[in-house]
């Protein structure tokens, strides 16, 4: 067995790679791997230097690994995952095993007993991608599996803007334009802010960032900016910016309140209105107050934003008249109600007639990530085949805990009554779920109801160490790929740089592996090495360019040469666009036809908590004495996710180790806390420590603590350990948006902080388990 520090003969020269995070090269100088960005990258993203540390750290996996427990006991539910001891095993072997595991659920309970786990963020590769990789596999070898919709970014979003404007991407991606809103938008408002350290991120991968220019370039040239939100930094500092310190959760609220001044004023767009929107009668009817008795007037929004009812007028009279762009960040979504925010700011941008110009109107999600707003690629680009899954149950992406602790259990999702399947094996590869899934003490007992988690990891994480069976892959550095994005025009011949660590395999050698021992190994692979997959994908492309009149390398050529650029297409404003230019011959794909202000499909849903119109629902977490703070649990600057938490840049953003949150003076005199202390959050879901910064960036009664840090708990044994790291999702609640979208409520709630005086514990999340001796004799079957 190679071992896994052993240094071996390094490629010599610059190596082209990409990521999710920005395309680079990387070079072998004295044995240090030396990343670069891309020349044409004008603000590089940081989180690439996340990759030498990380390629040989000791949070990777080097061998399989299978749970003592499992081996003793055999496959069945237990409260051990997480707690339990790993037997090193031979590839040769746990294959068998895991083979003959999933014939075992196949042949006794279905494919429908099994869950294809991933996320799509596990690399940037069109090949070696994790979601597409574990897919492909469970259709082709065990006929299907069951598997969940949407995702925990924007769960609420996709499914609330189909049932009111149309199609999702559309809407989304060809809507609104940078190069629009630089030239033509006099006033963006920022709803939960638009912060560059989501925008340098792009599914797929980016050569430009370019986000963080273009707001200058908007400021530059005269237009201006209004950030909604506890946290200044939402907003760079450079544009012209108003920060509005609106509660957390409260935006819906303060909409109606612009809508209504809107209204009194006579200054709303009626023409424009009755032409390309329905229901706006019934939702005047709740706006005025005609129908509950209580107008959604400044007064009322006042106590509930935090906000004067004179900043809430002023704000409502500086829109008419103006190209004004209303963006919604993916964070308002990621609440209770959360569906809400997004319908409301798309009626703000009816009533203006702004909805489909240049520049303006509807931005849901612009700046939340750098796949909004770019131009698309004139030539197709290829991702691995999935095959047919056979299965037609499905989850909503976020329901996960809810599904393994009721299985049969009824749910609503979208207009119809559903019920959980009976779930008896996980099968996870690309994700962490101890990362973006919340309540994560609930989690662990959710996972202890299954017969087997089967897990590949590149490392040690928290899902990592709860399951059964784990395989360890290869990181992007160490294979080959094709890197590339619908909306960038660098595709990138993504080299290997680096030889695996230890006995670690890519993803698509292992499933190979599976694949034949279940009899469909041909079926799989279709007779192609990996490297014969990228010829394949390539020639997509390829056949593009050559049919467009384009220059066309093939595929020798590009690899050569490390990177092609792709001809693009101008935005033109997508279907939203075409709808209000003629909204007769370009009807939107909702049941009218026009925007649906009200909408008599949802209505005829009867949610009790997502109404035929967008209102203000109060939120579930409020602030108590026992627990006053609101605490934003968003996305962390120095990684994507928890992705490489254990690299270079990430853990130098950290401090004693420790996640870094951040409150206001007023809030931290209040409990004796100083800057660079260690404190510790808490609630009746769980308890957490984290380093903290006393800033006035963050308003008062706000706590802002960053998702990603690897679940560290102090004593696993512990119903309710101790998470010494500092992972927000031991604080968060489990529950759906609502009965519409199920989405992820993840960035609100409600903690106590105080300042941790005792002695600190130190932080384990990278120390890989020490193997255990395997039990004599092992037990293989399930227990029925």
């Amino acid at each position: 067995m190679k071992q896994a520090n052993e240094r071996t003969i390094r490629p010599q020269g610059k190596m082209t790679h990409s990521s999710h995070w920005g395309a680079f090269s990387g070079e072998w100088v004295n044995d240090q791997l030396v990343i670069s960005p891309h020349p044409i990258d004008p603000d590089p993203n940081p989180i690439i230097q996340n990759f030498p540390e990380a390629l040989r750290h000791k949070a990777r996996i080097a061998k399989p690994m299978v749970r003592r427990g499992w081996l003793e006991h055999g496959p069945g539910p237990s409260d051990r995952r997480g707690r339990d001891g790993f037997v090193e095993m031979e590839w040769d072997e746990v294959l068998d095993l895991l083979a003959g595991e999933l014939k075992r659920v196949k042949d006794r309970r279905g494919p429908q007993a099994v869950f294809g786990g991933s996320y799509g963020w596990s690399s940037a590769g069109r090949f070696h991608h994790a979601q597409s990789q574990v897919h492909r596999f469970l259709n082709f070898a065990l006929g299907g599996y069951v598997r969940s919709v949407n995702s925990y970014s924007a769960g609420a979003s996709t499914v609330i803007i189909p049932r009111i404007l149309g199609d999702y991407e559309d809407m989304t991606r060809r809507n609104i334009g940078w190069d629009e809103v630089v030239e033509h938008c006099d006033l963006v408002v920022a709803f939960g802010g638009m912060n560059t350290k989501n925008s340098r991120v792009a599914g797929g991968g980016i050569s430009k960032h370019t986000e963080h220019g273009d707001m200058i370039a908007v400021s530059k040239r005269g237009g201006e900016f209004v950030l909604v939100s506890p946290l200044k930094t939402d907003l760079p500092d450079e544009v012209n910016q108003d920060w509005l310190q609106a509660m957390p959760g409260s935006d819906v609220a303060l909409m109606l309140a612009l809508a209504h001044t809107l209204v009194m004023d006579g200054t709303h767009d009626r023409a424009f209105i009755d032409r390309c929107s329905v229901g706006f009668d019934e939702f005047e009817t709740y706006l005025m107050g005609r129908s509950d008795g209580q107008p959604k007037d400044a007064a009322w929004a006042a106590p509930i934003t935090g906000l004067s009812a004179d900043v809430i007028l002023k704000l409502a009279r500086r829109l008419p008249g103006k190209r004004v762009l209303f963006t919604v960040a993916h964070s308002l979504q990621r609440a209770r109600h959360g569906e809400q925010p997004v319908w409301m700011s798309a009626v703000l941008a009816t009533m203006l007639g702004q909805i489909g110009l240049p520049g303006g109107g509807f931005g849901y999600a612009l700046g939340a990530i750098a796949n909004y707003g770019r131009r698309y690629n004139a030539v197709p680009i290829a991702g691995l085949p999935q095959g047919k899954n056979g299965v037609a149950d499905f989850i909503p992406v976020a329901r996960i805990s809810d599904m393994l602790l009721n299985p049969n259990g009824p749910f609503d999702y979208n207009g119809k009554r559903m019920a959980y399947p009976d779930i008896k094996l996980v099968y996870w590869a690309g994700g962490n779920p101890f990362h973006h899934h919340q309540d994560i003490n609930r989690l662990r007992s959710a996972f202890a109801q299954i017969d087997t988690l089967v897990v590949h990891e590149l490392a040690w994480t928290a899902t990592a160490r709860h399951a059964d069976i784990v395989l360890p892959v290869t990181m992007s550095l160490e294979r080959e790929d094709i890197g590339s994005a619908q909306t960038d025009p660098l595709m990138v011949a993504m080299h290997q740089m680096a030889e695996p660590f230890g006995e670690a395999r890519n993803d698509y050698d292992i499933f190979s592996g599976l694949a034949e021992r279940l009899g469909k190994g041909a079926e799989f692979t279709e007779g192609r090495t990996a490297r014969e997959w990228l010829q394949y994908l390539y020639k997509t492309t390829y056949d593009g360019l050559v049919a467009g009149g384009h220059e066309a390398p093939d595929f020798e050529t590009f690899w050569a040469n490390g990177e092609v650029l792709l001809p693009q297409k101008p935005l033109d404003g997508g279907t939203l666009r075409a709808f209000v230019n003629d909204p007769e011959n370009n009807r939107l794909p909702t049941p009218s036809g026009k925007v649906e202000i009200f909408s008599s499909t949802i209505a005829g849903f009867n949610y009790a908590d997502c109404p035929g119109h967008p209102a203000w629902l109060p939120p579930l977490d409020v602030p108590t004495a026992e627990t006053p703070l609101h605490l934003v649990a968003n996305q962390p600057a120095s990684r994507l996710h928890s992705q490489l938490d254990f690299g270079g840049h990430s853990a130098a953003e950290k401090r004693r180790g420790r996640e870094v949150a951040r409150m206001h003076p007023k809030d931290a005199d209040a409990r004796e806390i100083k800057d660079g202390d260690i404190i510790k959050l808490f609630n009746e879901r769980g308890a957490c420590l984290a380093s903290v910064v006393v800033t006035e960036d963050v308003m008062a009664g706000v706590i802002q603590l960053p998702t990603g840090a690897y679940y560290d708990p102090e004593d696993i044994n512990d119903d309710k350990p101790l998470c010494v790291h500092g992972n927000p999702n031991v604080l968060t609640r489990d529950v759906g948006t609502s009965s519409l979208a199920q989405g992820c409520t993840g960035q609100l709630t409600v903690v106590q902080v105080e300042k941790f005086t005792g002695n600190l514990p130190p932080i384990q999340a990278f120390d890989p388990p020490v193997p255990v001796e395997r039990p004599q004799p092992p037990r293989l079957e399930a227990a029925e």
